[in-house]
């Protein structure tokens, strides 16, 4: 089979070599000359995963054309909110027969949109050839070939099984999974209590306070899937608690290292300078909050989140600031 992945970042390189070790010849599309070179000459990718050598398999080229002609599967790892912008001006090269596959967790800002819709609007393609992947996939772990389980999500039954069976090893355990709209949501929200957690964790706070954020953040999860149809059973599964779980807890995520930074008394500025990397949750608080607010549905942990990171609440009130909620039945 022949993959395509867009984006060079530690994500894409790492399914990129997923896709490798399953059998698929590989090539990654990214924006720096010097990643390229590094990737296909050196099968290395210093700049985001220190220390790994790549299958022989996987190729760069910083040339769309190149990386995407032929390609039976488009497999996507860039930034959320820079997704419809860089991926219109792709329609035309990308194979009429090709499944694409989201590896992005977010909600665009200004539109709502989940992940998978901008794919498919930006490819103009029917969402029966969009499949998501999401899960506990922390690359560096996945890249070091660590065993790992993931889900793999689309409306169409042929096209999850397709690409599960493109990444499938000896490492890379894939379910499929018909609940588009709840694995991506899972995806967005984890994120966003990634970064609360990290920050209560930077302000010194212990596992009692980590466990109360990682619990109520899965019923905002919960609850925001099921005002929008998701199937209820997503949410204590791989895409929803193992996730929140691998992200909230590893040192190795961005948004929960990001989060550390703020509560250790960085800015929002230093805080991305210092995490050196893409922190989604960072911009996706606030269209995760917007789609919350436009079904009216309560996300007080998501709210705390984007007045500390976006409308300057001071950090030090973070958790009076949950702790102040009405008090109620815990599955309310």
């Amino acid at each position: 089979m022949r993959a395509a992945v867009l984006g060079a970042g530690s994500w894409g390189t790492t399914f990129a070599a997923v896709l490798a070790d399953a059998g698929c010849s590989v090539t990654v599309w990214g924006r720096d000359e010097e990643v390229c070179r590094q990737i296909t000459d050196e099968h290395r990718n210093e700049a985001y995963l220190p220390g790994i050598t790549l299958p022989a398999g996987v190729t760069a080229s910083s040339d769309p054309s190149v990386v995407l002609a032929g390609a039976d599967l488009v497999a996507i790892a860039i930034p959320s909110q820079s997704a419809r912008a860089l991926l219109t001006p792709l329609r035309p090269l990308v194979p009429a027969h090709s499944v694409a596959v989201s590896l992005m967790k977010g909600v665009e800002l200004s539109t709502d949109r989940r992940m998978s819709e901008v794919v498919a609007d930006s490819f103009d393609i029917p969402a029966s050839r969009v499949a998501v992947v999401s899960g506990p996939n922390l690359a560096l772990e996945i890249a070091q070939r660590q065993p790992t389980a993931t889900v793999v999500a689309s409306t169409s039954e042929a096209t999850a099984q397709f690409v599960a069976n493109a990444c499938a090893s000896a490492y890379f355990r894939p379910y499929t999974n018909g609940d588009v709209v709840g694995v991506e949501l899972c995806g967005a929200v984890k994120n966003v209590i990634a970064l609360a957690v990290g920050i209560s964790q930077g302000r010194g706070l212990g596992y009692n306070t980590m466990a109360t954020v990682i619990t109520r953040g899965l019923v905002e999860m919960t609850r925001l899937g099921l005002a929008l149809g998701a199937d209820a059973d997503t949410f204590p599964g791989l895409a929803g608690l193992g996730d929140l779980m691998a992200t909230c807890a590893s040192p190795d995520s961005r948004n929960h290292a990001l989060g550390g930074h703020i509560g250790r008394g960085m800015t929002l500025d230093e805080a991305i300078a210092a995490t050196g990397g893409t922190a989604e949750g960072v911009k996706s608080s606030r269209s995760v909050l917007e789609l919350a607010a436009s079904l009216g549905v309560e996300m007080p942990i998501t709210s705390a989140v984007v007045r500390v990171l976006h409308e300057g609440l001071p950090i030090e009130q973070l958790a009076a600031l949950l702790l102040a909620r009405p008090h109620k039945a815990e599955g309310v």
